[in-house]
């Protein structure tokens, strides 16, 4: 009895370390950043050590009246929200717009896109003029912009140009570095994906 005693609280503990939960209360997921095969793409494994803890996808405590499904992305804390309900919310690190091109408001998810092909703007290839190769559209693969999945946010207007999309670049996560789009590490805009529904509303504050 006291063999599989031990046994039991072996288990427990390590499924404990193995779901890294934290201190606070929040559950982590860091064991999901491993390098994983994806469509006939290898995504690389994050280097953890090199990304702050408050930026890695967890479950935190989080007050608000929305409905359950609901994305809000806090720019400022550089932090998106899916809500769970019962006080609960999935919590990922996100890179945002850069100076000049932040933005506000709410809008709704308005298709899905698993390895999407980009399509750099007019105006960014005005700015960029070396994108103008990919004026046709950049196709899917590691290097691709908008990374392992895109939801395409569309508000009364229409399509309002805007993407909660993956990135290779995991080291902008926390930094105010695009021309406006919320960007996510693959590993996570992949769990995101999975979460959200089409038709979804997501608050940019």
């Amino acid at each position: 009895m006291k063999f599989r005693s031990l046994l039991v609280a072996g288990l427990l503990a390590a499924a404990t370390a193995i779901s890294g939960c934290a201190t606070d209360g929040a559950s982590m997921f860091s064991n999901s950043y491993g390098g994983k095969k994806d469509a006939g793409y290898q995504l690389p494994a994050i280097p953890l050590a090199k990304l702050p803890k408050e930026y890695r996808r967890q479950v935190v405590n989080y007050d608000t009246t929305e409905v359950p499904g609901t994305v809000i992305v806090d720019t400022g804390a550089k932090h998106l929200y899916y809500v769970m309900g019962g006080g609960k919310a999935v919590r990922y690190g996100i890179g945002v717009g850069r100076e000049g091109f932040e933005w506000k408001g709410t809008s709704r998810v308005a298709m899905k896109k698993e390895w999407p092909v980009w399509t750099p703007p007019a105006a960014m290839i005005k700015r960029k003029p070396e994108l103008a190769k990919y004026r046709g559209g950049m196709g899917p693969g590691l290097d691709n912009a908008l990374g392992a999945r895109a939801m395409y946010l569309f508000n009364k207007g229409g399509d309002t140009g805007y993407r909660l999309h993956g990135t290779p670049e995991w080291w902008s996560i926390g930094k105010a570095m695009s021309s406006g789009c919320i960007r996510l590490i693959n590993q996570d805009v992949i769990d995101l994906y999975n979460r959200v529904e089409v038709g979804a509303k997501v608050i940019v504050k």
